[in-house]
C-alpha cells in the first residue's frame, strides 16, 4: 500500500526553516520511508543536509543539491544530477514557496515580482525540466503545493495579494499541465494547504505580524480551524504521498485540500 519502492522522487524545498518539520522535509522523509530514492533540493545547504541525514539514518537513500528554483540553469543542473545518479525521475514535488504581506498599493514591484517567482515560477521551472524526462520514460507523477490563501485570499485578516495570486494561479497551471500530458502517462495534481503549525510560525509569522507571544499566535490559529487545531507538515506529506503513489493512478488535474475544514467553514 502506497509503496514507492523503485521510484525516484525530486522534492524541492526539502529543508526547513529552523528546527522541526516543514512540509518539504516531512515529504522527503515520508517518501523515502515508503521506498523512494529521494533527490532533495533547497536554497540552504544545511537545511537539506539535515533532511538527508535523517533519511540515511533510517536506511533510506537521499541525494541533495543546493538549488535556487527561480533560476532555470540551476533547476536544469539539479535535474541532470538526479538523472546521473538515479537514471530516472518518477515523482516531482514542487514545494518551494512563501508569503509576503501587502496590498497592490503598499506592495513594491520588487516584492510582487519576487513573490510570483518564488511561488509560481519555481513550479513552472520544475515542470519545464522534469516533464521531458517523464515523457521519455512514459509516465510520472507531479504534485504541486498551493495554499488556501489562493482561494479565500485572506488568512487571519492579512492581505498578501501576490502570494494569493500565485497560489491561485497554481490551480490553472496544474490543470493545464495535466491535460497537456494526460495522454503521455503523466499525472499532475495540487495539494492545497491550510493553516499549519510548522517552524515558519515561530520563525517568520511572529515577525511579520509583530506578535510578541508565539504561544498566543498559535492558540489563535488553532481556534480558527473547525477541527480546533492546526495541521502539521505530516498532514501535507501524507496527501502528497497518496497523489504521488500508484493508488492515485486515476487521479489527475485535481486538487486535494488539507485544511481541517477551514475553507468550508468560511462564508462564501
Amino acid at each position: 500500500m502506497l509503496d514507492l519502492t523503485g521510484k525516484v522522487a525530486i522534492v524541492t524545498g526539502a529543508g526547513t526553516v529552523g528546527a522541526g518539520w516543514g512540509n518539504g522535509k516531512a515529504t522527503a522523509v515520508l517518501l523515502a520511508r515508503q521506498g523512494a530514492q529521494v533527490f532533495g533540493t533547497d536554497i540552504k545547504r544545511e537545511a537539506v543536509e539535515d533532511t538527508r541525514a535523517i533519511i540515511e539514518k533510517e536506511g533510506g537513500t537521499c541525494v541533495t543539491q543546493v538549488c535556487n528554483m527561480t533560476v532555470s540553469d540551476e533547476v536544469k543542473a539539479a535535474v541532470d544530477a538526479c538523472l546521473q545518479r538515479f537514471g530516472r525521475i518518477d515523482i516531482l514535488v514542487n514545494n518551494v514557496g512563501g508569503s509576503a504581506p501587502g496590498d497592490p498599493v503598499a506592495m513594491s514591484e520588487e516584492v510582487w515580482d519576487a513573490q510570483l517567482d518564488h511561488n509560481l515560477k519555481t513550479v513552472f521551472l520544475g515542470c519545464k525540466h522534469v516533464l521531458p524526462v517523464m515523457e521519455k520514460q512514459g509516465g510520472g507523477a507531479i504534485v504541486n503545493i498551493s495554499s488556501v490563501a489562493g482561494f479565500s485570499h485572506q488568512v487571519g485578516g492579512r492581505v498578501h495579494v501576490a502570494y494569493s495570486t500565485a497560489k491561485s494561479g497554481l490551480l490553472g497551471f496544474t490543470q493545464s499541465t495535466a491535460m497537456a500530458y494526460v495522454k503521455k502517462g503523466i499525472r499532475c495534481n495540487l495539494v492545497v494547504v491550510g493553516t499549519m503549525h510548522t517552524p515558519l510560525v515561530e520563525q517568520r509569522l511572529t515577525k511579520q505580524l509583530g506578535a510578541a507571544d508565539a504561544a498566543a499566535l498559535i492558540a489563535k490559529r488553532n481556534a480558527a480551524v473547525p477541527m480546533g487545531r492546526m495541521g502539521d507538515a505530516w498532514d501535507v506529506a501524507h496527501a502528497v504521498l497518496f497523489l504521488a503513489s500508484d493508488e492515485a493512478r486515476y487521479i489527475t488535474a485535481t486538487s486535494l485540500t488539507v485544511d481541517g475544514g477551514l475553507t468550508a467553514a468560511r462564508p462564501q
